[in-house]
């Protein structure tokens, strides 16, 4: 097993987007029918005992005390990196997913459209994403490349370089909940990595409030706090949002939508049906390269 603690996350937000499918279509927060088989035998049990509402709801309402919010902001995360995703699908030439975990994006994408995907991760990652692609798959799509690189010491660019791929591309990246387990050097050099890219990509960015990260406001989540910052000091780096859109350009991206807690209800909580809240914690901006 991983002793990186940031390698350790990768299944949870695939759970929730699990737990998910249970819902009925119109109120499901995120679509996604791989996300069971991505799991591991005893994180399918779990996703199977939630099939029940009743079950479900109390699963939802332990997630939701242990960290207000929590709940709406993976699923509206994914689903925003997913819509974004689809509406620009056809202006673009390829997809790297930083930080892929056990995401299935890559595999629900290459049903439909032959295009080159790198998913970007730890090596241990990297090496549980294959075993469980060939599990579930049976063998790797030829059009999704696996890059091991590690955040803090490697260089995002050369790596992909490796793999084929081309600052040619208009590029869609995604680098859902990765940036708040990495160092500022790190993530600077990450985007740094990313400046090359073609006039017309695309990037989804999340990231943890800088707020939070210094201990300033804890937005009534002490225990992620204690979790994520005291215990460990998992998470390191962090913005606020009216920081954002200089923070992008200086490395060649204009700031073209955020979404906090509101436009996460809004947009996709209330139209559900869903008697959910969202945090304040964690942000998502969407830039574009011009």
């Amino acid at each position: 097993m991983a002793q990186n603690p940031a390698a350790k996350t990768a299944a949870g937000p695939m759970v929730l987007a699990a737990i998910e499918q249970h819902e009925e279509p119109a109120r499901r927060l995120v679509d996604d029918d791989l996300a069971e088989l991505f799991l591991p035998a005893r994180l399918r049990w779990l996703v199977r005992a939630a099939r029940p509402a009743a079950i479900r709801r109390l699963l939802i309402a332990a997630v939701q005390r242990s960290g207000p919010g929590l709940w709406a902001n993976l699923a509206c995360r994914k689903r925003f990196a997913d819509d974004t995703l689809e509406a620009a699908l056809a202006e673009i030439d390829a997809v790297v997913v930083l930080g892929a975990g056990l995401d299935t994006r890559a595999y629900r994408l290459v049903r439909r459209k032959r295009i080159p995907v790198f998913e970007v991760d730890l090596p241990v990652n990297i090496a549980r994403k294959a075993a469980t692609v060939r599990r579930v798959l049976g063998e790797l799509p030829l059009s999704v490349r696996l890059v091991a690189v590690d955040f803090e010491r490697d260089d995002v660019l050369t790596a992909m370089g490796e793999h084929g791929y081309n600052t040619d591309f208009r590029v869609f990246f995604i680098c859902e909940g990765v940036s708040q387990y990495l160092t500022e050097p790190a993530v600077r050099s990450v985007l740094a990595g990313l400046q090359p890219a073609a006039p017309g990509s695309r990037l989804v960015f999340t990231y943890i409030r800088r707020d939070f990260i210094d201990g300033m406001e804890l937005y009534d989540a002490k225990a992620l706090y204690r979790r994520f910052r005291e215990r460990k000091q998992v998470w390191k780096f962090g913005l606020n949002p009216e920081e954002v859109a200089d923070f992008l350009a200086g490395y060649g991206w204009r700031l073209v939508d955020q979404l906090g807690p509101q436009e996460m209800i809004d947009r996709y909580v209330a139209p559900a049906g869903r008697d959910l809240s969202a945090s304040e914690i964690e942000w998502v901006a969407y830039a574009r390269k011009d």
